[in-house]
Formats: C-alpha cells, sequence, structure tokens
C-alpha cells in the first residue's frame, strides 16, 4: 500500500516561523512500525501544502485540537477520492465519537501495539472503526534512522522520547489520558542507539519530565554523555534540589530545560501539583539552575481563577526581577477531557467549542476576576511588555552563555506578539461580541498603559 502520514496545521494560510516549531516524532515512529513492503510518504503541512489527489491508498492523519478542525477537513477530501483515512492523536483520543465522524477508523492512544495490526486489516478490507491498546511496553526497538524530514532549520533540532506516562491529575491537563498513569520508560541502550543511527548532533526531549524518575535520568544521562551531543528538554525544578542530577544533565549535553512555573501567585502554587510551592524557593532553584549553564526556558499562565489585574505586572516582574531567559506566555485552556474543561461546561462558563480557538492564547471561557476580553487583553500586554527591545537585551546580559538561543526565542516571540496585536480587534469582534464581554473599563490600567489604548495595538 501507498501511506501518506500527515501533520495537519491548524490555518494553511498561515505558516508559523520554522526555527519555533517543535520537531515532529510521532508520525516518523508509526513509519518505523511500517512493515518494508508499504510505502510512506510524511508530509507536515507547516512544512509543505496537502494534496488530497495525491495517489494513496492509506492516509494516517495525527493532530492536536487545536488543528483537529483541518484534520477533519482534510479527512473529508481524502475520503472524497476513495482513500481510507485514520485519525489518531491527542484530540481523536480524547473524543474518538467525534473523530469517527470524519475517519474509517481512530487509533485511541499510542500506535504502538495497533499499527501493524492495522495495515493488515487494511490490506484484507477488514478495517475496524477503532484501535486501542492501552500502556504499550515501549521495549521494542523501533528504526526511525537520520529523521532528516523531521528537523527544523536554524537549530537542526532531532526530536526523541524516553518516557511515557504520568501519575498526576492536573487540572488542566490529559496526559495521563493519553499516555496512562503508570511511568514508562524506552531502555536506555535503545536511547543510545537512536541518537547514534539519527545522525544528529542536536536533540530536543519529547518527554514531559526528563528526570521525572530521577533513576533513570541518572543512567541516561551517563549513558549519552560519551555521544558528545546538545540537547533542551522539559523538566520540573525540583531537579534544582539535586546538585549530582542537574551536574550529570549539564555533562551529558544539556543546554536548556524548559520549566513549567504556571503561576506566580502563592496561593495558586499551593493549589498546583508542584514540588516546590512558595516563590522564595522557586527564585532559589532559578538561580541554581542558571549557575550550571543551563539555559533557563519558563511557561507561565493567565486565567485561574485566583488571577486578578494585578497577576499581569506581577507576572512580568517575576520574569524580569529573575532574569528569566525567555517565557511562553499562555491563557489557560479548558482541553476537553480536563477536569478544568468539564468544570468550566457545567458552570456554563465555556464562550466556545471551536477547536480552533484551543491554541494556549485564545480565551474560551469567562474568567472568574475579569471580563473574558481583558484576560485576551492582558496576555498580549505581558508578551509585548516581556519581549520589548530594551527588556530582550537587559535579560541578554544575563545569559551570555547562551546569546544566540536567547534572541531567537525572543524575538520570535517578539514577532508572533506584532501578528496578534495586528490581529487581536477582529479576534475581539469575533469572539466576545455580546455586552459586558465587548465593555472595557475606562478606568482599568496596566502600568500606566490604559487598556482602551492597548486595544487599538498602541505600539508593538
Amino acid at each position: 500500500m501507498k501511506i501518506l502520514l500527515i501533520s495537519p496545521c491548524k490555518d494553511p494560510s498561515i505558516r508559523k516561523p520554522k526555527f519555533l516549531m517543535i520537531p515532529q516524532l510521532a508520525l516518523h515512529l508509526i513509519a518505523g512500525l511500517t512493515p518494508p513492503q508499504h510505502q510512506v510518504r510524511i508530509i507536515e503541512e507547516e512544512l509543505e501544502p496537502v494534496d488530497p489527489e495525491e495517489p494513496c491508498d492509506l492516509v494516517g492523519i495525527s493532530c492536536m485540537t487545536s488543528n483537529s478542525a483541518r484534520a477533519y477537513a482534510l479527512a473529508r477530501e481524502f475520503r472524497k477520492r476513495g482513500a481510507r483515512v485514520v485519525l489518531g492523536g491527542v484530540h481523536p483520543t480524547i473524543l474518538p465519537e467525534e473523530a469517527a465522524q470524519f475517519a474509517d477508523s481512530v487509533v485511541v492512544g499510542e500506535a504502538e501495539g495497533v499499527w501493524e495490526r492495522l495495515l493488515a486489516d487494511a490490506e484484507k478490507g477488514r478495517l475496524q472503526p477503532r484501535y486501542h491498546d492501552p500502556c504499550p511496553p515501549l521495549d521494542r526497538y523501533v528504526p526511525i534512522g537520520s529523521r532528516r524530514g523531521a528537523r527544523k532549520t536554524l537549530f537542526d533540532v532531532v526530536p526523541i522520547m524516553t518516557t511515557r506516562g504520568c501519575p498526576y491529575n492536573c487540572e488542566f491537563c490529559c496526559v495521563h489520558d493519553i499516555f496512562g498513569r503508570r511511568v514508562r520508560h524506552v531502555p536506555v541502550p535503545n536511547v543510545v542507539r537512536d541518537i547514534r543511527d539519527s545522525a544528529g548532533r542536536s536533540f530536543i526531549f519529547l518527554d514531559d519530565n526528563i528526570v521525572g524518575d530521577p533513576v533513570y535520568a541518572r543512567e541516561l544521562f551517563r549513558a549519552i554523555r560519551p555521544l558528545q551531543i546538545r540537547w533542551v528538554g522539559q523538566a520540573t525544578l525540583s531537579v534544582a534540589r539535586d546538585e549530582e542530577l542537574l551536574e550529570l544533565a549539564r555533562d551529558s549535553g544539556c543546554m536548556a530545560l524548559f520549566f513549567g512555573l504556571e503561576s506566580v501567585s502563592e496561593s495558586r502554587l499551593k493549589n498546583l501539583r508542584k514540588s516546590i510551592k512558595d516563590l522564595a524557593g522557586i527564585r532559589d532553584a532559578i538561580r541554581k539552575v542558571k549557575a550550571h549553564g543551563i539555559y533557563l526556558h519558563a511557561s507561565v499562565i493567565f486565567g485561574f481563577d485566583d488571577d486578578t489585574f494585578d497577576t499581569f505586572p506581577d507576572t512580568l516582574d517575576f520574569l524580569e526581577r529573575n532574569r528569566i531567559s525567555s517565557a511562553s506566555i499562555n491563557i489557560l485552556t479548558p482541553y476537553p477531557g480536563t477536569v478544568v474543561f468539564n468544570r468550566f461546561r457545567q458552570e456554563g462558563r465555556l464562550l466556545s467549542e471551536d477547536w480552533t480557538h484551543y491554541d494556549h492564547s485564545t480565551v474560551v471561557f469567562r474568567p472568574k476576576n475579569m471580563s473574558a476580553l481583558e484576560l485576551q487583553a492582558g496576555r498580549l500586554w505581558a508578551v509585548r511588555e516581556y519581549t520589548r527591545t530594551p527588556a530582550v537585551l537587559t535579560r541578554l546580559a544575563a545569559h551570555l552563555d547562551h546569546p544566540l538561543l536567547h534572541l531567537v526565542l525572543n524575538l520570535g516571540m517578539k514577532a508572533s506578539c506584532r501578528k496578534e496585536l495586528n490581529d487581536f480587534p477582529a479576534l475581539a469582534e469575533r469572539l466576545f461580541p455580546l455586552g459586558e464581554e465587548a465593555a472595557v473599563a475606562p478606568g482599568f490600567s496596566l502600568r500606566g498603559i490604559r487598556l482602551a489604548d492597548f486595544l487599538t495595538r498602541g505600539r508593538a
């Protein structure tokens, strides 16, 4: 069979900067699971257009929530032309009944354990409506090869994953629904082999927490140290409490770590499943990570129920005072399947179930202490202030060990912010057309910038 594996973009008329894209791994893993008698082609729509006229026997489309509408549209077009379509990924796993309306089959969860059986069924004309193997073992080595098609420009980063599963139940996360609550590891020798086979020098570990199992992390870091690679990954700030583990990470080639800071509210930190629950502990952890020469990228979220107007300048002040190199500044997104989505729906607080707006940067619910429009504007104000050129250069002085990474990430965020500012009036009109949601309190201001001025875009 000729098989197309597709990762759709959210909007085919809009392309993200390539250097800001996280490299794909899932489709390359599926290609590695495919028996050699089949012909496979991978298409990332962010990088090249998808042609529904392309001859094929089977189409596999992997999507998240924000690009699910585009995935469904592509599925329709391919099915019109006689191709069979399989949908998988995060969104179809959470909402398989919805996905089934647009596909011949839905893969729930992970591809290991079901993909080869699915292909055998497809060859025999007996494709089943759903395939699911909960928590398959990860001890089998899947040859993926160089993955040159998975790389992006500039840093030429190769994606890799060593761990799946999460024992926690954070209200805004559905990782445990996708990968299960039991933490599973790829055997370290398989990771080493994968790195060698990839022919890469720079890697991104896609694990949700690369140090979640310190025993495994130690074994992994010791094994990859002789490979002399560079890598980035995600971790919790609790790694700073383990000096040996932090040193092993650095010595194994760790250049940067992404941390989920989430909130700088003391009350909110106590409710989050974080091992460090006070700002003093977070400041100390940040200092220790940076002292080891590791670049720190943080993620913060606006929109929790205890957030107020003060949350925006307070968060910005924390990021600036602690010289946090770069940060993803997001809006709480109540993804389907999460505790927060179900709660907001029960409380009648969801403004939209148009999945294209579920993208970390668009308000889709009614906040508790401000209007949705004010939350939307406040987050954009914070991004604008954080990425102003003087602020970026001030932080650069504290991160001269990674100047290129610092400038690329911050200038990329600045460019994205400029586009969001241009699109803001249309977004506000589309999402918040009613009464108080469109009204702006004349006296509301942030650091002397009136919201009314901000909503007319001010200066970027």
